[in-house]
């Protein structure tokens, strides 16, 4: 397969990831859930909360939101692939739990998206599994700036302060969501500008 178009392809399924999980996420905790995403339920808390594990479902959306904004954004697609299987992981033990019927079939779809990043990046694995490796990566890594780093987790902040706003004003909610995804996207940009300039 051409080296670009590989690229295109793993940067797709990661955006589609990051949207699902990021979406959902936003969803569950958004004022009445006025959130857009495909993949629910939206009243997963609620109803966790029967079971006095409403924290535990608060916890699952936060993580829903952070993994899923590493990948959506694709600026830590390694990192957010590596943590959407605990997190596939524990969604899958719920419904299950709760005997919910197509849902795992719809995971385990998600998860196999998820492993074609991770096969993508199999060489980052080497130093984890043998911790005497030596090797050079023969993939070129585009090089990240601490200013990048810093625009991109003004956009991730932007996220949580826009679910707090969402109760009392949707529309500056949605907003606030939808500048910080752009300021997160435009990380990329500081980090050309920062190395133009060294």
């Amino acid at each position: 397969m051409n080296l670009k178009i590989k690229k295109l392809f793993i940067q797709s399924i990661s955006i589609f990831l990051g949207f699902t999980f990021f979406g959902a996420g936003m969803a569950k905790l958004y004022f009445e859930h006025h959130y857009f995403g495909w993949i629910g339920p939206t009243w997963l808390i609620e109803r966790l909360e029967e079971y006095q594990l409403g924290f535990y479902g608060q916890f699952i959306a936060v993580s829903q939101i952070f993994i899923g904004y590493l990948l959506i954004t694709t600026r830590y697609k390694l990192i957010g692939s590596i943590m959407m299987i605990p997190l596939i992981g524990n969604t899958l033990m719920v419904t299950i739990s709760m005997q919910w019927k197509g849902t795992p079939f719809v995971l385990a779809f998600l998860l196999g998206l998820n492993l074609l990043i991770l096969w993508h990046y199999r060489d980052f694995f080497k130093p984890l599994l043998n911790e005497s490796f030596e090797g050079n990566f023969k993939r070129i890594v585009n090089k990240k700036t601490n200013l990048g780093h810093l625009v991109w987790l003004c956009g991730l902040v932007l996220q949580y302060i826009s679910i707090a706003i969402s109760y009392h004003q949707i529309y500056v909610a949605m907003g606030t969501s939808f500048l910080g995804l752009l300021l997160s996207i435009f990380s990329f940009r500081v980090d050309k500008n920062q190395l133009k300039m060294k």
